[in-house]
């Protein structure tokens, strides 16, 4: 036999009174509740450094860093050839806004000397053309 009170769903079904919090009146402020204990904060996970921790074997952790090693090598020796192409795409002189070894030295935390250096390799970078 179907059921045949009114369901939640249908809107034809007299509405429960809805729950209304009280408000303070005028003069009238709520306190906050009482703590009565410290809530735990998060426990720090412990710091990994791409699981190498976690490798027990001293060939398999060697054979891993190594290849860590070597992809952070190249990703810092393709980062620096990025900043050699900035630092000579700031320089040039055909630019309106060119700034000199000083100002790019400024900008990157390096000497002006090394801000030279850099300008001529990225230069030199350009004159290579992408991906030579």
């Amino acid at each position: 036999m179907p059921d045949s009170r009114p369901q939640a769903s249908d809107p034809s079904a007299p509405s429960a009174p809805a729950a209304v919090p009280s408000v303070p009146g005028p003069g009238r402020r709520l306190r906050p509740a009482q703590l009565l204990f410290e809530p735990e904060g998060a426990a720090p996970e412990p710091e990994r450094f791409f699981d190498l921790e976690s490798i027990d074997d001293p060939t398999q952790l060697l054979a891993r860093s190594t290849e860590l090693a070597l992809a952070f090598r190249a990703a810092a020796e393709r980062a620096t050839d990025f900043q050699a192409l900035a630092a000579a795409q700031l320089a040039d002189p055909r630019r309106f806004d060119a700034l000199s070894a000083e100002q790019i030295a400024e900008r990157a935390d390096w000497t002006p000397d090394y801000a030279v250096k850099m300008v001529e390799h990225g230069r030199a970078l350009q004159r290579r053309g992408p991906e030579s």
